[in-house]
Parts: C-alpha cells; structure tokens; sequence
C-alpha cells in the first residue's frame, strides 16, 4: 500500500519573511482588518473596532472581506494594506 503526501502551502516558492517593528502605540494609528468574510466576524469585528478606538485612539479602522475565504487575501486589498500601520486577520465561522 501506498500514498501520496501533499504539500498545502500556497504557491511555488516562499517569499523571505520578516515581523514588522512593534508600534509604540496604536494611538493615532490606523488599523487594518481583513476577514475572510464568513458570518461569525462581523459582530467580532465591530466590537474590535469599538475598542481600537476608544481605549486604543486608533484614528481609523479600515475593513477589507477577501473575495474567496479560504485563498490568501487578494492583490488590491495587500496593496491597500501598505498604507496601514498594523492589521489584523481574523476569520469567522
């Protein structure tokens, strides 16, 4: 008997990877979030942003829904993403 064993990373080759610098502070910041669109992040969501804002001072809250739950968020949305100072993912079931 034998079988196959499959590889579930994304693409061809692994780009270098590295963290981003911590924020001093989220104060005056703005924050993304990126959901993958399912029913339970909403609710989840609108509460994070509630609390970004008035316990953090985050200045604003952008938020992204990738186009396919279960696919690496699309290309526009990462290009958006530079413009933010830090993001968050989060999924919902």
């Amino acid at each position: 008997m034998s079988f196959e064993v499959l590889d579930p990373t994304y693409g061809d080759a692994t780009a270098e990877f590295a963290l981003a610098e911590r924020l001093p502070s989220l104060e005056g910041a703005v924050v993304g979030v990126v959901s993958n669109g399912k029913q339970g992040t909403v609710r989840f969501f609108d509460a994070l942003e509630h609390e970004l804002v008035t316990t953090y001072g985050v200045a604003q809250v952008v938020r992204e829904v990738k186009s396919n739950y279960s696919a690496p968020a699309d290309p526009d949305i990462m290009d958006r993403a530079k413009e933010w100072n830090a993001l968050v993912s989060g999924i919902g079931d």
